[in-house]
């Protein structure tokens, strides 16, 4: 039995009537870019995750750095984020000047709240909490910190469609909650695409503006802005997803649950949901000391692994200029050793889900 550790066609599948039926209906209207259905979405998006305002973008990582630069962070500022995270929330900050400054994560893979106000310096003028595999920060923690020494908050939710901490979707805690609708996604498109949620207008309008060039009126350019638009079919088919997306999340628990009550082996640990907050599971990601044994025995068997992620950002060639060094965050180092992302997606059955756990209960390596 092969196992890949996300299949899309699988998703698709379960409602191709309805997307195939929106995808030609977008084809044949002749309106191709920021249309009523982006504006449909929009309003939608924004309705379900409890937001005043959301706004269409290209791409996940178009909305991170959009939402540094319209913040007014740049050079000689800092944002605070987490050590392990996507590379992505790294590139949101310093695609604009300013610098990130890194903050070891907790328990939960996600960022310490614990930690952050020694992080803080004059030079400090946001927080970005990347809510990872669908878990969620712990963000009472982090708006506290927020509040108390006048920070913004810039919320990745680019794994996180639909968590939920203390009862309120991630997202829209802080300035700006940024979203990417990447295929992999839990509210993935089919193709990129990505939003900003927030419940500041003046903000919004701003975004609307530099995402079409800096004009608001046709030829009529207010600033020098960028080209960032979720386009007409990709947004006709994420609000076809949306009416599924509670029912998909839920799915997802399912596949979760089975996980946590099936596997039994000493050497994996198990991921475990904060307090007061929920999971999406984007990712099912067990931590082991053994990560690499662990993954070639379950590919003996074509189950396929993913490791989210094997080099924290910190490492990256592409940040070498930052002047960071092997230990200089030992946790995230460690997690980058240890994580291993198990098959997890819509439409995955039972036997399949079986079949993982049986192998992974059958992991018990020959010590020497």
């Amino acid at each position: 039995m092969k196992i890949i550790p996300n299949n899309l066609k699988r998703m698709y599948d379960l409602y191709a009537t309805e997307y195939e039926a929106k995808a030609l209906e977008v084809l044949r209207s002749g309106w191709y870019v920021l249309g009523k259905e982006v504006s449909a979405f929009e309003t939608e998006f924004a309705a379900k995750m409890g937001a005043k305002h959301c706004v269409g973008l290209a791409n996940g990582l178009d909305a991170l750095w959009m939402s540094v630069l319209l913040l007014g962070i740049g050079t000689g500022d800092e944002v605070i984020v987490c050590s392990n995270a996507y590379i992505a929330c790294v590139m949101g900050i310093t695609k604009s000047g300013a610098t990130p400054v890194f903050v070891e994560p907790d328990a939960y893979d996600n960022i310490d709240a614990d930690k952050l106000e020694a992080a803080i310096t004059d030079q400090t003028k946001a927080i970005m909490p990347v809510h990872l595999y669908g878990m969620s920060c712990d963000m009472e923690k982090i708006m506290t910190v927020a509040k108390k020494h006048n920070l913004m908050v810039i919320e990745d939710c680019a794994q996180a469609h639909g968590t939920h901490f203390q009862g309120k979707a991630l997202g829209t805690f802080g300035n700006v909650g940024c979203f990417s609708f990447y295929p992999t996604k839990g509210l993935g498109a089919f193709g990129d695409g990505g939003c900003i949620l927030t419940d500041d207008e003046e903000l919004a309008d701003r975004f609307r503006t530099y995402r079409n060039y800096g004009s608001d009126v046709r030829y009529h350019f207010k600033v020098v802005g960028t080209n960032s638009r979720l386009d007409e079919l990709q947004a006709g088919l994420l609000r076809v997803k949306l009416t599924h997306l509670d029912e998909m999340n839920a799915e997802r628990r399912e596949i979760a649950k089975r996980y946590e009550n099936g596997i039994q082996n000493p050497l994996i640990t198990l991921p475990r949901i904060r307090p007061e907050s929920d999971s999406t599971w984007h990712q099912y990601v067990i931590h082991c000391a053994l990560r690499d044994e662990l993954a070639q025995f379950l590919l003996s068997f074509e189950i396929g692994t993913v490791i989210h992620y094997p080099i924290p950002p910190h490492l990256s060639e592409a940040y070498q200029s930052l002047g960071y060094h092997p230990g200089d965050f030992p946790i995230a180092e460690r997690y980058a050793n240890e994580v291993l992302s198990l098959p997890m997606y819509n439409g995955m059955t039972l036997e399949e889900q079986s079949f993982v756990i049986e192998k992974l209960n059958a992991f018990h390596p020959k010590e020497g």
